[in-house]
């Protein structure tokens, strides 16, 4: 199934069961009112949201309405935890040399939907995507291993890890200063189920091809799944090493990275794309984002259909009225 939070003047939304297509949408309210809501009594409350689903998609409901992602809040407005893994090196960290996954933890009090614009305070801090997939969990053991960890996987996301690289100097960009370059990360409309994609989730990774468009020109198109060094159970597990993951943890896959040209073109995060056209030029040719630009992300499936819809926002200049 598929699930939204719209914007109602509350911090979480109002939780609402959207259709297959992405067309229509139906209040969730006598079932769950929030996301939140939802993930704590899961096992109660999933199967009810999935036959309002299944009603919704076979045109039975009495009250569905056109589902517009620009009045989407993120899926999950307030997440127990927000972190993503490091991308191939690209913050400078790069990976544990025995091949553990890295990550990196986020703000997750604060996080943008897809019908927010990205406002940030400065020009000249180097605004860059970062666009990955994520997933919402369940609760999650300490020490849990990586099979019952991606058992805990509840829902699919789109995800935006917006950075600064110039805000930071490089010489603190491992340290405490990192979390200054991080502002608040942007969601993708819905939220998904994994049977939702079929057979292109496998292995806790998701098979298809992630895109990435500046003000129209596409920058990347890479595979999901072959650019995923570590699948999502042992993101999920790696986090439970040391801690508890409880209900409605974020966990990114990071940017995916291919070093086949069949499986990519281009790099999800400009700084990805700067460092390559470093290496083939000498010099990066990529300036970064700047305002008024539009960053469409979007990821489809091996036959082309756009299952988690898109996310697409405006780089803008912030305001005491903007998110």
């Amino acid at each position: 199934m598929k699930l939204a939070t719209l914007k109602d003047g509350s911090r979480d939304g109002q939780l609402v069961v959207v259709s297959r297509d992405l067309a229509t949408a139906h209040h969730a309210t006598g079932v769950a009112g929030t996301l939140r809501q939802a993930l704590d009594d899961w096992a109660f409350i999933a199967p009810q949201l999935q036959d309002l689903y299944a009603t919704l998609n076979d045109g039975k409901v009495r009250h569905a309405f056109p589902f517009d992602p620009r009045r989407c809040m993120a899926p999950l407005p307030r997440p127990a935890q927000w972190l993503a893994a490091v991308d191939g090196g690209v913050e400078g960290s790069g990976d544990a040399p025995d091949d553990r996954p890295a990550l990196l933890q986020g703000g997750s009090d604060d996080l943008l939907g897809t019908g927010d614009d990205a406002c940030f305070v400065s020009a000249d801090d180097g605004t860059d995507c970062e666009a990955q997939l994520a997933v919402i969990t369940g609760d999650v053991d300490r020490a849990t291993g990586e099979e019952a960890a991606l058992d805990a996987v509840r829902l699919v996301t789109l995800a935006n890890a917006w950075t600064l690289r110039e805000r930071v100097p490089a010489e603190r960009a491992a340290g405490w200063g990192l979390l200054q370059s991080r502002p608040a990360a942007a969601f993708g409309p819905v939220a998904v189920t994994p049977d939702e994609f079929g057979e292109a989730w496998q292995g806790g990774r998701l098979h298809g091809w992630m895109q990435v468009r500046v003000d129209g020109r596409e920058v990347a198109r890479q595979h999901s799944a072959h650019g995923m060094r570590h699948h999502f159970g042992r993101l999920i597990a790696h986090v439970a090493a040391t801690r508890r993951l409880r209900v409605g943890s974020l966990i990114g896959a990071g940017v995916p990275r291919n070093a086949d040209p069949a499986f990519g073109s281009g790099a999800g995060s400009l700084a990805a794309l700067r460092a390559a056209e470093a290496a083939a030029s000498g010099a990066a040719v990529t300036p970064w984002l700047a305002f008024g630009q539009h960053v469409h992300i979007e990821w489809q499936d091996d036959e082309g259909r756009s299952v988690l819809g898109a996310l697409a926002q405006v780089v803008a200049p912030w305001h005491r009225d903007a998110p």
